[in-house]
């Protein structure tokens, strides 16, 4: 692992980077069977510097993406579970008066870490909730007025059962659209299935016997700058500015995406290019990352087959 961060003049080596997140990828599908894509786009996510919306069912492996991705990277790791009486104060932290100095002392709570899973988060309240809201859009939290600032790498990896669950709270479009990506795992495949059956419940392994890390938080760092640095050539702003702007002219959804969610877009498609090894976006990786970064954004008026994704496909030419 590397010690420290390269400076923003070296050139990135992107093979080098590209085969440690394939090593990466790999280390990961020793626990969770059969989700090479959703690794993947969780590993651009973080590679984009966004957090992680994991919207699926209980038991079909949202904590254990979780855990692998801290492992690999080697990321310090927090876990809060939301509940209905989660109290702000329980994520941020509080101020306590110390006897011996007389005055507040700050103690800091478990979102000061540089992986946070904020797991079922909509089975807390709205006011717990919105708690987060500083810390994913500023890398900050405030606390009676001070501010206490997030150290780099900091991510949020927050997990959510449906809607149409019991004592579930809908979360809002501002924290929604905190979420760079949101993704699903879906049920395993069929020999995939036979092999967890075959090998029993892996869980506890996966807590107590962690993954061997192929890389550290500096590297994460210098792999999220290199995202950042990939070539958006004009051709590719052309088809990304028509997939925004079809969003906001077509009269089958609310709302268009906003200039927040057209730069994630752009962001997720550099960190794809990234995961190739590749020094330049492609309409490919436009259309790898759609779906995970605007289905969410976007709400039909109607409803109607297909998801927003796909009908943004089909309406824009890649030109």
């Amino acid at each position: 692992m590397s010690s420290r961060p390269p400076s923003s003049s070296e050139t990135p080596d992107r093979a080098a980077i590209a085969g440690a997140l394939d090593r990466a990828r790999r280390t990961i599908g020793q626990r969770l069977y059969d989700k090479d894509h959703a690794v993947r786009l969780a590993l651009a996510c973080l590679l984009a510097d966004g957090h992680l919306l994991i919207e699926d069912i209980p038991g079909v492996g949202k904590t254990t993406l979780a855990h692998g991705l801290a492992d690999t990277l080697g990321l310090a790791f927090s876990r809060i579970q939301f509940v209905s009486d989660l109290l702000p104060s329980d994520i941020l932290g509080v101020s306590v008066f110390d006897r011996n100095d007389a005055e507040f002392v700050f103690r800091p709570g478990p979102i000061f870490s540089q992986l946070v899973l904020a797991d079922e988060i909509n089975r807390a309240s709205p006011r717990t909730q919105s708690a987060l809201l500083e810390a994913m859009a500023e890398r900050q939290v405030t606390i009676e007025g001070v501010t206490h600032r997030l150290d780099a790498p900091f991510n949020v990896l927050a997990t959510q059962n449906p809607a149409d669950h019991s004592g579930t709270f809908d979360l809002p479009d501002s924290q929604l659209d905190r979420f760079l990506m949101r993704i699903d795992l879906g049920y395993p495949s069929r020999m995939a299935e036979r092999r967890l059956l075959a090998d029993g419940d892996t869980r506890a392994d996966a807590h107590n016997d962690r993954l061997s890390p192929v890389a550290g938080p500096d590297d994460l760092i210098a792999w999220q700058r290199a995202a950042a640095g990939t070539t958006v050539r004009d051709p590719l702003l052309d088809y990304l500015q028509a997939l925004i702007e079809r969003s906001r002219r077509d009269g089958m959804f609310e709302r268009g995406l906003s200039p927040r969610g057209g730069l994630a877009l752009r962001r997720a498609a550099q960190a794809w290019a990234l995961i190739d090894g590749r020094d330049h976006v492609l309409p490919d990786d436009v259309q790898a990352v759609l779906p995970a970064v605007v289905d969410h954004r976007l709400t039909r008026r109607e409803r109607g087959a297909g998801t927003p994704s796909a009908h943004l496909l089909a309406c824009v030419d890649v030109g």
